[in-house]
């Protein structure tokens, strides 16, 4: 019998669908995250340019409801990335002992801590710009949440810290231990991954760093290349989403 003709082995296509899901939860979180710093950010740029109180007032509301949005949206889709990507694990250790998946894992958490950490700084300066629409009272208000934030911030960074180096030595044990998984001949999204994926997520990294750039000021671009940068970004994640 070929092996094509063979049925899979119990659990296999299981493990499959674990993958297709897990992945399919990373891609919804990092457009997420991508598309929290792109909008948080070009609205912020637009503010800074604004002339007049009238102009930054609009622009200053956005910029705190899109803060706001963007946390729980965040913390949501990452919490079901990492639910579905544990039942994965286990899985995988229940049938082949190894669990394939994870290895890249502490590279895709750092740069989702990265991500949290470039939305918090641009939170944090959202009172500024109540202070330029001289809604001063507002601002300072929201600047005392700002600081109790900051603090919560900067303890739960120091955690994140102890426990990724520890979950990474541990990775990095497990690959260096003799045997592995035998793979899974018969999953059907292994192997067969698109590499447009990659280039289209490496447009969606260049355009918002080029807007956090903008942001720090570390260049001018023209208004007009501020929303290129935003479409950019919106549409790269989109697309790598389906």
């Amino acid at each position: 019998m070929l092996l094509t003709e063979m049925a899979p082995p119990p659990g296999a296509q299981e493990v499959a669908g674990l993958r297709a899901g897990a992945r399919t939860a990373r891609r919804r979180a990092f457009v997420a995250l991508c598309a929290s710093i792109a909008l948080l950010t070009t609205v912020q740029v637009l503010a800074d340019r604004a002339t007049t109180r009238e102009q930054a007032l609009p622009l200053a509301v956005l910029s705190l409801a899109l803060f706001a949005a963007a946390l729980p949206a965040l913390a949501v889709t990452q919490y079901v990335w990492g639910a579905r990507a544990r039942r994965l694990r286990r899985r995988e250790r229940e049938l082949y002992a190894v669990a394939r998946s994870g290895r890249t894992r502490p590279l895709s958490r750092l740069a989702v801590a990265c991500g949290w950490a470039a939305t918090l700084l641009l939170g944090w300066t959202v009172p500024r710009f109540f202070r330029d629409a001289a809604l001063y009272g507002f601002a300072d208000a929201l600047s005392w949440a700002v600081e109790a934030l900051s603090v919560l911030s900067a303890a739960a960074g120091v955690l994140f810290l102890l426990w990724w180096a520890r979950d990474a030595v541990g990775i990095l044990a497990r690959v260096l231990r003799p045997g592995g998984s035998p793979g899974d001949p018969w999953d059907p999204g292994h192997g067969t991954r698109p590499r447009e994926g990659a280039a289209l997520w490496t447009g969606a990294a260049v355009a918002v760093a080029a807007l956090l750039g903008a942001r720090a000021h570390l260049w001018e671009p023209a208004t007009g290349v501020i929303y290129a940068l935003l479409t950019a970004a919106l549409v790269c994640g989109v697309v790598t989403d389906e």
